[in-house]
């Protein structure tokens, strides 16, 4: 045989050794994924959402500090279920991005398990992106996809405060062990950079964040039923244990609430006070958005034999309406230029 012969045979040889190979890389690889696969019965990043930190920023306003988490339309209306989002990203302003990338295609019924504890840093959300195999960008990650790389873009801050470290190292332990389970690559910053965009963001927010309230006295204890009916009949819908009050253009404009902080939902309890709150940078512009919720305010403390005062149980001032919604007018523009428009999902998420 001549040596151009002797040299096909061995080219072949390597060829099958080389395929044999990654066969047995990407077994083993999926033997430990399924090894390391936690049992889930309902895993949330099926559905398109964020998670909300149920505590607050306190900082210094107009009125009191809101008392539930920031109310969306999106609590109210569901997506349909089979809608996908494609070609989503971070937001650099106020994410700060951990990126894995696998060494081959991944099957999304495989990867959703192991992504499942990544959805939070400490009280920060992680929004994750997944990039399938043809490109394609989603916030969802679903069965019979295969996908090539996921993004952790987690939250610099919120009203619980600034990303610290304690937290940046838990959500980065946790995408180093997935990285390190699946034998992929990890990029992201380093700490000290993260921990400075995070502070620097929350010394922003806290000079922005404002909320306005009112209280409704209602003398007596009143069966919660009632109040809720009578709320419903004025347009007030339930969301997240509350009511909202909801502008034309269909977003939350300001919100009941109980004062003792419990849901109208508790049972067939007894109040004797109500707040509204309008929280500013959750809601959407409005040149008359004190006024208009003090006459909702008004017409609701008829219905329900009540008397409308300040979040300090002061009565009204004539004519402090106009003045407030002079002052909150201001504090649109400067949420405008800080680039957190008012209602934006970018503020949503930093005044959750």
């Amino acid at each position: 045989m001549s040596l151009q012969g002797y040299l096909i045979i061995v080219g072949l040889a390597l060829i099958v050794l080389l395929l044999l190979f990654n066969w047995w890389q990407d077994y083993r690889a999926r033997r430990r994924m399924q090894a390391h696969m936690p049992i889930i019965e309902h895993d949330p990043l099926l559905a398109d959402g964020s998670t909300a930190s149920s505590a607050t920023r306190v900082e210094p306003g107009i009125g009191q500090p809101h008392i539930f988490d920031s109310v969306s339309t999106d609590s109210i209306e569901q997506p349909h279920a089979e809608a996908v989002s494609y070609q989503e990203e971070s937001d650099p302003t106020i994410e700060v991005v951990i990126e894995i990338t696998f060494q081959g295609p991944i099957a999304g019924e495989d990867l959703l398990p192991m992504l499942a504890p990544m959805r939070t840093a400490g009280r920060k959300p992680v929004r994750i992106f997944a990039q399938d195999s043809e490109g394609h960008v989603s916030t969802q990650i679903r069965p019979g996809f295969n996908y090539v790389s996921v993004q952790l873009a987690v939250l610099l801050a919120n009203r619980t405060g600034f990303l610290t470290a304690i937290e940046w190292s838990q959500i980065w332990n946790r995408a180093q062990s997935l990285a390190d389970q699946l034998e992929c690559t990890i990029d992201g910053p380093d700490q000290q950079s993260v921990l400075e965009a995070a502070s620097k963001l929350d010394d922003l927010c806290a000079g922005l964040d404002r909320q306005v309230g009112l209280t409704l006295l209602l003398g007596s204890s009143r069966p919660v039923a009632d109040v809720m009916s009578a709320a419903r009949n004025m347009g007030f819908v339930p969301a997240n244990g509350a009511m909202a009050w909801l502008g034309d253009h269909g977003m939350v404009c300001f919100t009941l609430s109980r004062a003792d902080l419990e849901s109208f939902d508790a049972g067939m309890a007894t109040v004797d006070r109500l707040s509204l709150l309008l929280d500013v940078p959750c809601s959407p512009p409005d040149p008359r958005a004190f006024s208009r919720m003090v006459e909702v305010g008004l017409e609701l403390a008829q219905r329900v034999g009540a008397e409308l005062v300040d979040d300090q149980d002061r009565p009204l001032q004539p004519g402090s309406e106009a003045q407030i919604d002079e002052r909150l007018q201001t504090l649109y523009s400067q949420l405008e230029t800080a680039g957190l428009a008012a209602s934006s999902p970018r503020a949503r998420r930093v005044f959750s």
